[in-house]
């Protein structure tokens, strides 16, 4: 299966971790259900090993009715029958372990599925209910909402209430087959101490949080004031709490967590990643980032200058399971991500897209801290832009039809260009688009210039010197347009994001380079190398 491979500082791994997000659904069939599982994991992990990632981050694979692609959780403790076995999830986390990939799950810690047996209990009258938020409506009959809370997935518009048949209404902030907990109460807090335990004692190596920031609410669920403090939903002090609690459990298995917080405060962001609470978290500022020098350059420093203060290694991501894909997104007009700007039919030009995407793999991949790389970005996947028919995703239907949801960035891998469903397994859940096989890993794996061969070499640079990964970073002087910076031990990053070639700094080895330079020796535009001063 493959040899592992050391890694460095292994008690401070993930200061510069390469992470690979396995979406288990789309990644590899192995059962030829048209769904990708467990078993199609575990028969990829040569390939994952020879990419050279450091670790796996899986999608919630636990058993859920799939009303939110799993984001929905009936029960933490098995797997969904769709992807496998409980038996099947500790072979791959131990035969990960052996070729040096250690595993990340993920917890959905805000809400559960309407299925779990706790919202089933509470459904019926039972003390459950203190589990969840229920309360009385408002109005002369109680027919209208608790408050006027905006929901997570389409904005004001969607409720984030609905009532039961007995007149009570009960909190759900994204949809309502994902009823809110109460984290007041702490049978919540031990249940998931708990289900930590669990998880650690099965060997994975550290924890995704979702919607990290949404557990805690104002306890009188007052209503929604723009720009009043503090948010009853969002960003409370009460977290904290949670948070080392969670991090004493951590602790005790050498596990480590990072999470999921989009805040616009950089101060009340980096209390997150104080020494006794998070790991890492997720850097959005970055993600969303237009491809633009300037725009680039002042997210590369305040996210650094955030996780100063704590001593936390920043994150750095191009693309994941909920948004648009970079080819596709660097191809357009606006460059930026945003999810209220994604529409139906946007242009957009994929050899632009794609040349862009190469070089901003090197970017990311130079920076300090640690990467995530999402399945599918090491082939250049584009957006698909699937047929109405197709779509699953309750984003698309919350907006009306207007939102073309996230399942674009999920139709499932292209592994074997010359095999049914370009190797995927059987049928593929969401259908993959004409052309989709010229992508398959077999394919790139034989051309030294495609972007699974980029990103080989890139892993393997970046995993054998010692410069690159958690550390320092200083900006060199630069034409306007070109990002330039110093990593130690000699290594330099030179992006070009300007219309014309640029000269490169001195150097004595060119590393690695996105695309060709010039007969000249010039950088052109929308490329980026590393270099050796």
């Amino acid at each position: 299966m493959g040899q592992p491979r050391p890694a460095r500082n292994q008690s401070a791994w993930w200061r510069s971790a390469v992470i690979y997000q396995v979406y288990v659904r789309s990644f590899a069939d192995g059962d030829g259900d048209g769904t990708g599982d467990l078993a199609g994991v575990r028969a990829r992990l040569p390939y994952l090993a020879e990419l050279g990632v450091d670790a796996l981050w899986f999608n919630p694979w636990y058993r859920s009715p799939m009303a939110d692609g799993g984001y929905d959780v009936a029960d933490y403790r098995s797997i969904d029958p769709a992807f496998g076995t409980l038996a099947e999830a500790e072979k791959l986390i131990a035969e990960a372990r052996e070729l040096g990939i250690r595993t990340l799950v993920d917890i959905v810690p805000n809400h559960v599925s309407d299925q779990h047996p706790w919202f089933q209990a509470a459904l019926a009258g039972g003390p459950e209910r203190e589990l969840f938020h229920f309360r009385p409506g408002r109005g002369e009959h109680g027919e209208l909402p608790p408050n006027d809370w905006p929901s997570q997935f389409a904005g004001s518009a969607e409720p984030v209430w609905t009532r039961l048949p007995d007149g009570d209404w009960y909190l759900h902030l994204f949809t309502p087959e994902q009823p809110d907990l109460n984290w007041e109460h702490p049978a919540v807090r031990q249940e998931h101490e708990e289900i930590l335990r669990f998880w650690f004692e099965r060997g994975v190596a550290g924890v995704r949080i979702d919607s990290a920031a949404l557990l805690a609410k104002d306890p009188d669920l007052p209503d929604y004031v723009e720009g009043r403090d503090p948010n009853p939903y969002v960003d409370r002090d009460e977290l904290h709490d949670i948070y080392r609690s969670w991090r004493s459990v951590a602790d005790a298995y050498d596990g480590i967590f990072v999470g999921e917080v989009w805040l616009p405060d950089t101060e009340r962001f980096a209390r997150y990643l104080r020494p006794d609470e998070l790991h890492t978290a997720f850097n959005f500022s970055f993600l969303s980032c237009p491809w633009d020098a300037g725009r680039l350059r002042t997210s590369i420093d305040e996210t650094l200058a955030e996780h100063a203060p704590v001593g936390a290694p920043a994150t750095w991501v191009l693309c994941n399971h909920d948004v648009t894909r970079t080819v596709t997104r660097y191809g357009r007009t606006d460059t930026g991500f945003d999810f209220t700007a994604k529409a139906f039919g946007t242009p957009t030009d994929p050899a632009l897209g794609t040349r862009r995407a190469r070089a901003a793999a090197l970017l990311s991949l130079a920076l300090p801290g640690s990467v995530y790389v999402y399945q599918g970005e090491e082939l250049g996947l584009p957006e698909v832009e699937l047929p109405l028919e197709s779509i699953q995703d309750p984003m698309h239907f919350r907006s009306g039809g207007t939102d073309p949801g996230r399942d674009g960035c999920r139709v499932p891998l292209p592994w074997e260009a010359q095999a049914p469903y370009a190797g995927f397994g059987g049928d593929p859940w969401l259908p993959q688009p004409a052309g989709w096989a010229d992508h398959a890993a077999d394919r790139q794996s034989e051309d030294p210039t495609s972007m699974l061969s980029l990103y080989r070499a890139a892993l393997r640079v970046r995993r054998t010197e010692p410069g690159f990964g958690d550390g320092p970073l200083s900006w060199l002087p630069a034409p306007e347009g070109v990002l330039a910076f110093a990593r130690t031990d000699g290594l330099l990053c030179v992006v070009n994001l300007a219309e014309e070639p640029v000269e490169l700094p001195e150097h004595i080895e060119l590393v690695l380079s996105s695309a060709p330079l010039d007969v000249d020796g010039f950088l052109p535009p929308d490329t980026a190398v590393w270099l050796r001063a």
